[in-house]
């Protein structure tokens, strides 16, 4: 769902957290509601999570997420409906 990373070479340190972790880790702590300092540590730093979650809004990532889910579970069929109570037949 997340836009692939753009080549860094050249321009400063390699990455050395895993972007999909970090996304992991947003997407628990708004399922969750849980505080940013109980972030279990199966995730990376909360402040490098934190960071990346900040860099991703301003640059409008977020957005298009959202848009992409909706793209996708629109396209998904939907189960069928059980008729309106009006539309019932009894058969007695």
């Amino acid at each position: 769902m997340l836009p692939p990373a753009k080549s860094e070479i050249g321009r400063g340190r390699r990455r050395t957290v895993n972007l999909r972790a970090v996304y992991n880790a947003i997407r628990y702590i708004c399922r969750t509601g849980c505080a940013w300092e109980y972030l279990p540590h199966d995730f990376p730093p909360t402040k490098t999570v934190y960071g990346y979650g900040r860099k991703w809004e301003r640059k409008g990532v977020w957005q298009q997420v959202h848009q992409e889910v909706r793209k996708q579970l629109r396209k998904k069929p939907r189960a069928p409906q059980p008729p309106p109570p009006d539309l019932l037949t009894v058969n007695l």
